[in-house]
């Protein structure tokens, strides 16, 4: 019998849904693998959906990857450790950095006085 480890699962599906899961998977088993053993990607389809096109892909593209193993992004291949949790992350609605400068006030050009020359008494 193969030898069992614990894994966890997490997925912020919006602002307010989160899903876990904690999982005993065989040992050597791939991001992949203990997400289709989970289930998950059947229940979140675009999930699935996602997987089944970069499965192969061995580099993570940093600006779209969605899943990782505490905040760091993975390759699906990668064969998980025991109490990893593998996160997947939903798609951005919004640039970050363009919200960021949004936010940030418009400064005002600076203005210089005049100096005034006070005169001796």
């Amino acid at each position: 019998m193969d030898q069992l480890i614990t894994v966890y699962l997490a997925y912020a599906e919006d602002a307010t849904t989160q899903h876990y899961d904690v999982r005993q998977v065989a040992a050597g088993s791939s991001i992949y693998q203990v997400l289709a053993e989970a289930g998950w990607l059947d229940r979140f389809t675009d999930l699935g959906i996602w997987c089944d096109e970069v499965r192969d892909v061995d580099t993570p593209d940093n600006k779209y990857w969605r899943v990782g193993i505490y905040a760091q992004k993975q390759p699906l291949g990668y064969i998980v450790q025991p109490f990893d949790r593998i996160e997947v992350y939903r798609p951005l609605s919004a640039d970050p950095m363009a919200q960021r400068k949004s936010k940030t006030p418009v400064k005002k050009p600076h203005v210089r006085k005049p100096r005034v020359k006070k005169s001796p008494k």
